[in-house]
């Protein structure tokens, strides 16, 4: 009896006694504009990539501009409108967007300072989507529905809703003493979005080739370039290393995904709570893994967001300090996750970089000298 208590005592000491809480120590941290929340919308394309490009400007010219994200939800929306009746109907209509959106609309409409349109109306404080985008919808598919009997003009009825919800067209404004268009702004701060790809890594297209990726948010079409597993984490590496940060759109569904925490991993047993307060081992990591994820549901494209540093633990293990936009209020990390290089490699969809953000050996492969 004394032999078999002894082996138990043993047993939960090896179990428990030697589990460790996290403790971080920050390796590369990218200067990055403050957490902010999204509200009650589906718009983290937005709202992390004019994160992304608050640090581009930043790296570029010094500038430390605060973007108006809704500036550019009002123009995708118009597209996500022209898309969805060309389309008869037969394609998806919603808050949800990609971080190309945001690049597609600063090349046709440029971009404004968040004073200048914030998309708050009426002294609102939080952002709420819920019944803009049902009120759209509405219009869409009325008109879908009998066409010859819809008595306007459905697109400017939807450019009607859109100004009452977020706010009139910007034609000309003033910043920091100076006049603007949004084109002659977006020259001001240098970005080019021709400057921009994105990346990703499925083994259901060939490498060092873009293609469409087919998933539900990629209402406009978007390239994406892919290349092997070692290549985008290589990419992620070598951005941050140099100085660039990234955007990221990824799956977080996972129970090992936590705001509240501030961590997200993945486990060797996907269940075990337990991994996000105490560092257990992780799944390696396959391609093979990623695409069976990929294609049976589990990685899907839930939510963006936008790395901006490297981390280690105790152990050595790496970690990617990811900015989130559910604001600092009531969650963890001040509202910054924690990501495990597993949960990188498992469930990124893709990564948004400077062409100057990749390793020179993978950008000519992908020719994009």
């Amino acid at each position: 009896m004394k032999n078999i208590s002894t082996l138990l005592l043993l047993f939960f000491a090896l179990s428990f006694g030697f589990s460790q809480s996290y403790h971080f120590k920050t390796m590369v941290d990218v200067e990055a504009s403050e957490v902010i929340s999204q509200g009650q919308t589906g718009t983290c394309w937005s709202f992390s990539t004019s994160s992304f490009l608050e640090s581009e400007i930043l790296r570029l010219t010094g500038k430390r501009i605060d973007l108006s994200e809704m500036y550019a939800v009002k123009q995708t929306y118009s597209d996500k409108a022209w898309n969805y009746v060309m389309r008869q109907g037969k394609a998806q209509f919603s808050q949800g967007g990609l971080a190309h959106d945001v690049m597609n609309s600063i090349s046709k409409n440029g971009m404004v300072p968040n004073a200048v349109f914030s998309g708050l109306k009426d002294d609102k404080k939080k952002h709420d989507h819920s019944k803009l985008a049902d009120t759209l919808k509405t219009v869409l598919t009325t008109y879908l529905k009998d066409v010859t009997a819809y008595k306007t003009d459905w697109k400017a009825d939807v450019e009607t809703i859109l100004d009452g919800y977020l706010g009139n067209k910007i034609k000309t404004f003033e910043y920091d003493g100076e006049k603007y268009t949004p084109q002659s702004f977006l020259k001001m701060t240098t970005i080019n979005p021709k400057d921009y790809v994105t990346i990703t890594s499925f083994l259901h297209q060939d490498f060092y080739t873009h293609f469409i990726l087919n998933i539900p948010d990629n209402f406009s079409n978007g390239y994406f370039y892919n290349v092997p597993l070692t290549d985008l984490m290589a990419t992620i590496n070598y951005a941050l290393n140099n100085g660039f940060t990234i955007e990221l759109d990824c799956d977080i569904s996972e129970k090992t995904f936590s705001s509240k925490r501030g961590i997200a991993v993945i486990p060797e047993n996907t269940d075990n709570s337990n991994a996000l307060i105490n560092i257990m081992p992780e799944k390696e990591i396959t391609p093979q893994l990623r695409q069976q994820e990929f294609e049976n549901f589990n990685t899907t494209d839930d939510h963006l967001m936008h790395i901006i540093g490297i981390l280690k633990d105790q152990n050595g293990n790496t970690y990617y300090k990811v900015k989130n936009s559910w604001g600092n209020i009531n969650v963890g990390n001040d509202g910054f996750i924690n990501m495990s290089e597993a949960y990188m490699k498992l469930k990124t969809i893709s990564i948004m970089v400077h062409k100057d953000a990749i390793p020179t050996e993978i950008k000519t492969k992908l020719n994009l000298n």
